[in-house]
């Protein structure tokens, strides 16, 4: 099982130096990743400031040299995918191939999509998504595009340097358990990062939950993948070792390959550096 570190991209991690910090301090303390917000308006925390995802992971991977690298998750649909994928494969090179590129249709989606005139249809968001990652997908691998689709068109065009990583980073998909859709499509990428209705984001899921959770998308995969396939499970442990395993020890023989340690989002901490780094610091559990 490997561990990751959780922050949103606003409040104190809306600058881009302490984001740094914390990714120096997890890789110091042997965590295996640190993943950031994708939001550029969330109504629930209006007010704080905001940073760049993209930037932000920057900084992070200049401070790094080992630590997996990305957004929890990207809102496909709200970007242009010739965009995206320019700035994931900057990202990929930079890092030496550590990103792990997390999408889904974000949310909340009134805030991301209609406060900015966009449709904000989940079927119509749906469709960009998949379109979408479709198009990242042939985009990451430097090769000629042409792609007429029902909401993008491309004409021959070619985004150089491919990524790193071949054939490109691993993709995860979110969204919320126990709706369906979002993991049978999470079933033909690389990994699932759900979150539960009954588990909001830095709560426990429960462990009868993930293991339904779990049996349903190993259901829906198709052999003969290149890549071993990542249940992605997140929030607040202690910093207690023996604490932390008696949490995460369940979620792990339910199926869970990372853990993702994440504040509590109604929470006073969740954007604030100081309990932030002194959680990374103390590392992440033991199992």
């Amino acid at each position: 099982m490997r561990f990751s570190v959780n922050i949103p991209n606003f409040g104190d991690f809306a600058d881009p130096r302490n984001v740094a910090t914390v990714a120096a301090a997890a890789e110091q303390a042997g965590w295996d990743g640190l993943f950031v917000w994708d939001h550029v308006l969330h109504r629930q925390h209006q007010g704080r400031p905001f940073g760049d995802p993209w930037m932000l992971l920057t900084a992070a991977a200049l401070a790094t040299s080992r630590i997996r690298l990305g957004t929890l998750l990207t809102p496909v649909p709200r970007y242009l995918p010739q965009q995206l994928a320019r700035q994931v494969a900057t990202l990929d090179h930079l890092s030496g191939g550590r990103v792990t590129f997390a999408a889904g249709l974000g949310g909340p989606v009134e805030d991301e999509y209609r406060s900015f005139g966009d449709a904000a249809e989940p079927r119509l968001l749906g469709e960009r998504l998949d379109e979408g990652l479709e198009l990242l997908t042939r985009f990451w691998s430097g090769d000629p595009v042409n792609h007429h689709g029902r909401h993008y068109e491309v004409r021959d065009v070619a985004l150089l340097p491919a990524t790193v990583q071949r054939p490109g980073p691993p993709v995860w998909i979110g969204g919320f358990w126990p709706r369906r859709a979002p993991m049978r499509r999470a079933a033909r990428w690389d990994g699932a990062v759900p979150l539960f209705e009954t588990a909001r984001h830095g709560h426990v899921p429960d462990v009868a939950e993930v293991r339904e959770m779990v049996g349903y998308v190993r259901e829906h995969r198709t052999a003969g993948a290149e890549r071993p396939f990542e249940f992605v499970l997140g929030g607040a442990t202690p910093p207690d070792a023996a604490k932390a395993r008696d949490v995460i020890g369940p979620l792990h023989d339910a199926g869970a390959t990372w853990w993702d340690e994440r504040q509590v989002q109604t929470g006073p901490d969740l954007d604030r550096l100081t309990p932030v780094l002194r959680r990374v610091e103390a590392g992440p559990p033991v199992l």
